[in-house]
C-alpha cells in the first residue's frame, strides 16, 4: 500500500478510490466480459486497489469475473463482498437474509467463486429485520476468528445498528449511497460512524451516472435498474437536472469534469466531518477509471462548496424504489 493510502477503521487501508463492480454486471445494461475485465486491471495498474463486489451481483458472475483479476493481483487488491441480498437480481430479488447459518455458506461460496483464501472486508449488504444482529455480528466475528475474513462491514445500516454491532466487533466501514444528491446518511449515520472511529464508502457517488449529466431517464434500457428508482422516473429526472446543473457550474470554473466534481465535493465533505470517505465508483470503460483520479488534485472555494451543499436541497424523488432497505427507510 502506497503513502496515498486511507485507513477506513479497525485499521484498513485502501487506495483513496475504490471500483464498484456492479456496473461490470448487466444491472445497467448488456457487459462484455473481456472488456470488464480490462476495466479492472487498469483500474489496479491505476493504483485503484479497493475493489468492491457481491455475492448478488450478477448472481455470481460478478465474484467469478473479479477472481480472474485476482489470479494474477490477489496481492495488489483490497478486496470486498457482501452477503444477504437472495434472489437472482434478473428475475427480481426475493429477500434478505442474515441468520448464522446462511452467513457461513455465502462466505464459503464467495470464497470459492472468488478464488481465494481470505476475504478483506466482508460486508452484511442489508439488515435481515428478522434475525436479532447480534446473531448476524456474532457470525460475521467467527469468520475473522477462523481467518476467512480480515474486516467487518455493514451496508445501509442505522445509527443504532451500527453502535450495536460495533460493541460486538469492530467495525471497519459503513457502505451506503451517500453523494451530492443523496445526503440522508449525513443526520444519524456518518455522525455515528465518525465518533466510532468507523471509515464511510459511499457507493453510487456519481448518482448512478446522473450527477455526470450523460444519463437521459427517457433513454435507458428495459433492463436498467435504474428504471426502477423513483428520482428516476421522468417527471423526476427533468426536475433534478438542477442539481447536474450545479454541478457542472462548479466543474466549468475548475476546468474539471461533473464526475470529478461529485467525487472531490464527497472527499471534500468528508473532511469537514472528521470521517475516511473513500468512495467506489463503478464505471464499464477504462478512461474514467483515469478521470475519476483526478477528483484527488481538485480544490473548491468556499462559494464552490456552498453551490454543491445547497444543490440537494431541489431533488426529486427516493434514492430507493424500497426506502425500508436502505437506512433512511428506517432511521
Amino acid at each position: 500500500m502506497t503513502a496515498a493510502s486511507v485507513e477506513l477503521g479497525d485499521g484498513l487501508k485502501v487506495s483513496p478510490l475504490g471500483f464498484g463492480g456492479m456496473a461490470l454486471t448487466p444491472v445497467y445494461g448488456e457487459v462484455d466480459q473481456g472488456d470488464a475485465l480490462r476495466t479492472l486491471h487498469h483500474a489496479v495498474d491505476a493504483g485503484v486497489s479497493f475493489i468492491d463486489t457481491a455475492d448478488v451481483y450478477g448472481a455470481g458472475s460478478n465474484e467469478e469475473l473479479i477472481a480472474q483479476l485476482l489470479a494474477e493481483r490477489r496481492g495488489e487488491v483490497q478486496l470486498a463482498t457482501k452477503f444477504g441480498i437472495v434472489g437472482n437480481p434478473h428475475d427480481g430479488y426475493t429477500g434478505i437474509r442474515g441468520d448464522a447459518a446462511y452467513i457461513k455458506q455465502a462466505v464459503e461460496d464467495s470464497l470459492r467463486r472468488l478464488g481465494t483464501d481470505t476475504i478483506d472486508l466482508y460486508y452484511m449488504h442489508r439488515r435481515d429485520l428478522s434475525v436479532p444482529l447480534a446473531e448476524t455480528i456474532e457470525a460475521m466475528a467467527e469468520l475473522v476468528r477462523e481467518g476467512k475474513v480480515l474486516h467487518l462491514g455493514l451496508s445501509e445500516v442505522t445509527a443504532a445498528e451500527l453502535r450495536e454491532a460495533n460493541n460486538i466487533h469492530p467495525i471497519a466501514a459503513v457502505q451506503s449511497e451517500w453523494s451530492i444528491w443523496s445526503r440522508d446518511v449525513e443526520r444519524n449515520v456518518v455522525p455515528t460512524a465518525a465518533e466510532l472511529g468507523v471509515g464511510f464508502v459511499p457507493y453510487s457517488p456519481l448518482g448512478r451516472g446522473f450527477l455526470t449529466g450523460t444519463v437521459d431517464a427517457t433513454q435507458l434500457s428495459d433492463t436498467d435498474f435504474r428504471r426502477r428508482i423513483p428520482r428516476f422516473a421522468e417527471d423526476a429526472a427533468d426536475a433534478n437536472q438542477g442539481v447536474v446543473a450545479a454541478v457542472q457550474s462548479v466543474a466549468g470554473e475548475l476546468g474539471a469534469t461533473a464526475a470529478q466534481v461529485a467525487l472531490a465535493w464527497l472527499l471534500a465533505h468528508g473532511r469537514r466531518l472528521g470521517i475516511p470517505v473513500v468512495p467506489i465508483p463503478g464505471t464499464r470503460k477504462a478512461h474514467r477509471i483515469d478521470e475519476n483520479l483526478g477528483a484527488l488534485s481538485l480544490n473548491f472555494t468556499p462559494s464552490q462548496l456552498e453551490t454543491l451543499d445547497a444543490a440537494a436541497d431541489a431533488v426529486v424523488g427516493s434514492r430507493s424504489a424500497d426506502p425500508k432497505w436502505v437506512s433512511q427507510g428506517r432511521e
